[in-house]
């Protein structure tokens, strides 16, 4: 990969800043990227890549910015995009939110970075925590000395810092899934598959060596064990830290950790699953004068499990008024501003079924809308409960002064159901992971230590969030639909 040069432009085209890495492509070139884009977006032929000449232009967009990247060689795309977008989280970090207000700010820190993220057209040091060891916000003292990069970026281990301490050594881990489920008509799941990701918050001293054990199904029959229960990851992608030759020889996850918060992996599954709420809608217009509607939503998971704090968004028209409701459970507010009604239940146990009725009058006539309806949203939190059945076996934890480290597991789920067709209803998911270590429950793990300094944890899946949405596409009027 190389790149000539790096814009930031607004929303008209100025460009806020820029840097010239390799001098072979003419600056003045990025004038014709505003024109190239109106045109392609009015012949609706609209491409990330754009070319003038000879000149390519790869361009992403971020709020209220572009970042542009020009090239003539026979350049790698997909890793100037990734350049771009860990441009966008650099920043980000630095900045908070990167947006034109904070790039006006920052004119002094953004061309330093830009210096380091890349020379001479290839991306140099690109981990913020490295970066933010010797690029501050603060003022600093001249130094007439010769200057020293920071050992990290020297170091065989780039990503961690050395001699960090922690009076209290903790490591907390998160298993994040997302799935997706492709659902006919008729409710049947036509295809489902989970998108996971495992991250880490490292409070270690040293520099820690961790090894992480999972129920992974090729490891499991490697070692005789392939009647355990066990799972099949795919596409599984890692942070730069883990050993990938250890891992291919032996599925071993081993790696030395960067200090904080980061992504240690994320993987897919394609496995079966089926919808923890189900939902059922009546909605029925009366003569464009008023409209009801009348939400069943049941529980499909074990009686022994409750889901905590449900909040079921269903979507009204923009014009309705006198809103009356009846539920057997819960309360309903509606909220004018979002258009929607909220029904809340605070505590909803695993194999019943409630019942909510709205009535809204409706003062304009309109014309049937033609785009389908909007989506009807749940959210809920199930602890103790986990999907795709993916486990943290153990966590070793190995540093040669044998301090006492504390590891923390945790598990969130994030459901997303879609369809497509007109003979289909439409599913997607919103909602997000439990922040590790802060507001939710957090179970330590059995740990054990010996003078070598290991700690050796066994662990299991303790607590799980999740959230559907649910798009209510062509449904007839007076017929009842099953989601």
């Amino acid at each position: 990969m190389s790149a000539s040069a790096v814009y930031v432009l607004d929303l008209k085209g100025k460009v806020l800043v820029c840097r010239n890495y390799r001098g072979d492509v003419d600056m003045s070139e990025i004038e014709h990227f505003m024109t190239l884009l109106m045109d392609k977006e009015e012949e609706g032929t609209l491409s990330p890549i754009l070319a003038h000449g000879g000149v390519r232009f790869m361009w992403i967009k971020h709020n209220n910015l572009y970042l542009v990247a020009t090239s003539k060689k026979n350049t790698s795309v997909s890793l100037v995009f990734s350049f771009l977008y860990k441009i966008v989280q650099v920043f980000s970090e630095y900045f908070k939110e990167l947006e034109e207000e904070s790039i006006r700010d920052n004119f002094v820190i953004i061309y330093e970075l830009m210096d380091e993220l890349m020379d001479f057209g290839y991306p140099q040091t690109t981990d913020s925590k490295i970066l933010q060891e010797y690029i501050t916000q603060e003022g600093h003292k001249l130094d007439t000395g010769a200057p020293r990069p920071p050992a990290t970026v020297t170091n065989a281990v780039s990503w961690r810092s050395e001699g960090i301490k922690y009076r209290k050594n903790e490591v907390f881990l998160d298993v994040i899934e997302s799935v997706n489920l492709l659902v006919s008509a008729n409710g049947n799941v036509l295809r489902s598959e989970i998108v996971g990701s495992i991250k880490m918050r490292v409070f270690l001293s040293g520099m820690p060596e961790l090894r992480l054990g999972l129920n992974d199904k090729v490891l499991f029959e490697n070692t005789g064990r392939g009647k355990s229960k066990s799972v099949e990851l795919e596409d599984v992608k890692f942070h730069q830290c883990v050993r990938l030759s250890r891992f291919e020889n032996d599925r071993t996850i081993s790696f030395i950790p960067p200090d904080g918060e980061f992504e240690l992996m994320s993987y897919r599954l394609n496995t079966h699953v089926k919808p923890l709420i189900w939902i059922e809608s009546v909605i029925e217009k009366h003569s464009h004068s008023r409209i009801e509607y009348m939400i069943k939503a049941k529980s499909q998971f074990k009686r022994r499990s409750t889901a905590n704090n449900v909040e079921i968004h269903i979507p009204v028209p923009t014009d309705a008024d006198s809103p009356k409701f009846k539920t057997t459970v819960g309360s309903v507010k509606w909220v004018p501003e979002n258009s929607e009604i909220v029904w809340s239940i605070k505590s909803f146990p695993g194999g019943k079924e409630y019942l909510m009725r709205a009535h809204f009058g409706l003062p304009s006539v309109e014309a049937e809308d033609k785009e389908g309806k909007p989506p009807i949203s749940v959210k809920f939190e199930i602890p103790y409960f986990t999907t795709s059945g993916i486990q943290v076996r153990y966590l070793k934890i190995i540093e040669k002064s044998g301090y006492q480290a504390l590891p923390w597991c945790a598990t969130s789920l994030r459901t997303e159901i879609t369809s497509s067709g007109p003979s289909r209803r439409c599913y997607s998911a919103t909602g997000g992971p439990q922040k590790t270590g802060g507001g939710g429950e957090f179970y330590p793990l059995i740990r054990s230590e010996n003078a070598g300094g290991t700690s050796e944890t066994r662990a299991s899946s303790v607590s799980n969030i999740n959230s559907f949405a649910i798009l209510l596409r062509d449904i007839s009027l007076s017929d009842q639909c099953k989601c």
